[in-house]
């Protein structure tokens, strides 16, 4: 049961997040003329935000020091990048639910009891229900936006990417409610799902600053080259030499989100030229934090 309880809250509290930011950006991205599109990923942005505030309501004393410690759930700049992006799109986004994830305290709760236990079951539950219709949606944008009849200013291979891990959320909450011990997916799984969202965050980056950030777009394709040779690498090898690359792979992340820290602060400061959303650069930096908690996690 505690196990249930804590990953459950553990998994939402930072997919809660990013489901809740891919709706932001997918919604951000709709010309104005597009109202049905704008006003259904509203729904879903307004939807996740409630599962994220129920989550954080839950989760005083409930999960791990290792996830609250890991600017996976948030960073220093997240509250700001929230502030700005509000501003910026007109959208709005309850800063106060990231305030209070600030103050989490990591497991030194009492009440891991049956009636929590129903709590989380329908808050798994209501969660498997919003994913299977946002994964419906993004598909249908993504068949709309590849047959010419809907314009996004997100790349196609974006809403793949979202589409993606919305579907990993989906198996890893599915897992939870079938009662499974085991990972939803085996530590070379995740290293190879993981390692090809970061090369696609990079792939995004450099395609999203301005041209005359040419330095930075030149180390954006570094960790883009570094990450294809990291899939490469994985395809050519067995498990066992798999499990030899963890170091080699930590190294790189760990690199990857200290460039990604830089330009979350750059933007921020608007000190980066691009058409990078302040929160989409602290999205892809948590992402990073989240690999890098993985990837320690196995070597452990």
């Amino acid at each position: 049961m505690e196990k249930y309880i804590t990953a459950s809250l553990e998994t939402h509290l930072f997919f809660g997040r990013i489901m809740k930011e891919h709706a932001l950006f997918l919604q951000a991205a709709f010309p104005a003329g597009e109202a049905g599109y704008r006003n259904k990923a509203d729904w879903y942005r307004d939807e996740f935000e409630k599962i994220l505030r129920q989550t954080v309501c839950l989760a005083d004393g409930m999960v791990g020091e290792e996830v609250l410690c890991s600017g996976e759930a948030f960073t220093e700049f997240t509250v700001m990048a929230e502030q700005q992006t509000g501003r910026l799109t007109k959208i709005p986004i309850d800063t106060r639910i990231t305030q209070a994830e600030k103050m989490l305290r990591a497991g030194c709760a009492k009440c891991m009891d049956e009636i929590m236990s129903c709590r989380i079951h329908r808050l798994n539950q209501q969660v498997l229900r919003l994913l299977n219709g946002l994964i419906l949606f993004k598909e249908q944008i993504l068949r709309e936006v590849t047959s010419c009849r809907l314009y996004t200013a997100n790349y196609p291979l974006l809403i793949e990417h979202i589409i993606r891990e919305a579907k990993l959320y989906r198996k890893i909450t599915a897992a939870l409610e079938e009662g499974s011990c085991m990972p939803a997916m085996s530590g070379a799984e995740a290293e190879r799902f993981w390692n090809q969202i970061m090369m696609e965050h990079a792939f995004f980056i450099r395609g999203m600053l301005d041209p005359i950030e040419c330095e930075l777009m030149k180390t954006a394709d570094g960790f883009a080259g570094d990450y294809c040779r990291l899939l490469e690498e994985v395809r050519r090898k067995d498990c066992r030499a798999v499990n030899g690359m963890a170091g080699k792979t930590l190294e790189i992340t760990e690199r990857y989100r200290d460039f990604k820290a830089a330009g979350a602060k750059g933007i921020a400061g608007c000190e980066i030229r691009s058409v990078i959303l302040p929160l989409l650069a602290d999205h892809v930096l948590r992402e990073a934090n989240h690999y890098l908690r993985i990837l320690k996690g196995k070597g452990e």
